[in-house]
């Protein structure tokens, strides 16, 4: 089975507005999606990636143009300035938690995606605190999963140890935006552009059948 690699924030409005499309992708090649949190504001800035909060005015506003049009083009509903997304002085560790979420799901041995996906939903288009750790338990539960297990096991060395390898991993592969989709070594920066992840999974099949 191929597998792909996704690295990603999980504060990241691109993640959340890809989400779906990625996951028909994995669906229809019948692939192996690893999802990769990694410390974006740690990795990006040594990688050549600019974090939005760093951005001059005018490239944050057009930022929200572009959020805006791909939100009401995907039919994904999204707020532009969602209260809990903060724009100056963010606590440290803010949005780290709900990456810790993701991976001890993931090291349960459970299909990680529809919880991830719905902690993107949370933060962007319904106003929820996701560095809360209650509202990570219960947003857990809402999905089917044991969100005080997984909260739990957030801080675990397991957890903790994977997450820093995830991103060692993105340093080391050059990842400087999130999302970023890995396959076969190659890099694609962005939702939109999951069509060319769709090509290559193609054309890796088409030669596989030769």
């Amino acid at each position: 089975m191929v597998e792909l690699s996704c690295f990603y924030s999980l504060s990241s409005p691109w993640s959340y507005l890809g989400g779906p499309k990625l996951q028909d992708i994995v669906r229809r090649h019948r692939a192996r999606l690893v999802l990769k949190p990694f410390d974006f504001q740690e990795v990006v800035p040594k990688t050549g990636g600019v974090p939005i909060r760093t951005r001059p005015q005018p490239r944050r506003d057009y930022h929200a143009v572009e959020l805006a049009r791909w939100s009401e083009y995907l039919g994904l509903p999204l707020n532009v300035t969602p209260r809990y997304y903060p724009m100056q002085n963010p606590a440290p560790n803010w949005n780290k938690h709900a990456g810790w979420t993701v991976i001890a799901a993931q090291q349960a041995g459970l299909d990680a995606f529809p919880l991830s996906h719905a902690i993107l939903r949370a933060l962007w288009a319904e106003e929820r605190d996701i560095s809360d750790a209650e509202v990570r338990r219960a947003i857990a539960d809402e999905n089917g999963y044991d969100g005080a297990a997984l909260v739990a096991a957030e801080q675990s060395e397991p957890v903790q140890a994977e997450y820093r390898r995830f991103g060692e991993e993105a340093e080391r592969l050059g990842v400087f935006g999130s999302p970023t989709i890995v396959l076969d070594g190659e890099l694609f920066w962005g939702q939109d552009r999951l069509d060319f992840v769709d090509r290559a999974l193609a054309k890796r099949q088409a030669r596989a059948e030769v």
